[in-house]
């Protein structure tokens, strides 16, 4: 059996090749009953994805202090915001400040704004429109807030 399909593999990429092409050698003896699978899915990605939205290492350490002190942080203080630090801060912000989404640690529109309304609020220095849209304003005021951690935690 494997002989018979040693040659139909060798007289199909023959036959494509002769014809200009590889494209229907590649397809015509294709193994139909394997399946491939993601090896990494969309979900993962995105759970596992940094957003420290334009914080040096020292600011987001300082806002994961914060973060550990008030709202249950328990991942290591490594500068990186990431799924945990987001999830903490959410829950801030649906305490605080109208985040109505889930506590899943995504950096969303919904995060956003509620970000928003937690620096405008609060005296951050936060003056734009709450539309989700993390922009140089609300980057700057969080850099505000951020220093504040560093110096306070």
């Amino acid at each position: 059996m494997r002989a018979l399909t040693r040659t139909v593999v060798s007289v199909t990429a023959a036959v494509g090749i002769a014809a200009g092409t590889l494209a229907g050698a590649g397809t015509a003896f294709a193994d139909s009953a394997r399946t491939t699978t993601p090896a990494v899915s969309t979900q993962d990605v995105s759970v596992l994805a940094v957003e420290n939205l334009g914080l040096n290492t020292t600011q987001a350490k300082g806002v994961q202090r914060w973060l550990a002190a008030n709202w249950g942080y328990t991942g290591a203080i490594d500068g990186q915001l990431g799924t945990n630090s987001w999830k903490a801060f959410q829950r801030h912000l649906k305490a605080y400040h109208g985040y109505t989404g889930a506590i899943d640690g995504i950096v969303g529109s919904g995060t956003i704004k509620a970000l928003q309304r937690f620096l405008k609020n609060n005296g951050w220095g936060y003056t734009g429109e709450i539309d989700g849209i993390a922009g140089s304003g609300t980057r700057a005021a969080f850099k505000t807030f951020a220093d504040w951690c560093v110096a306070n935690y």
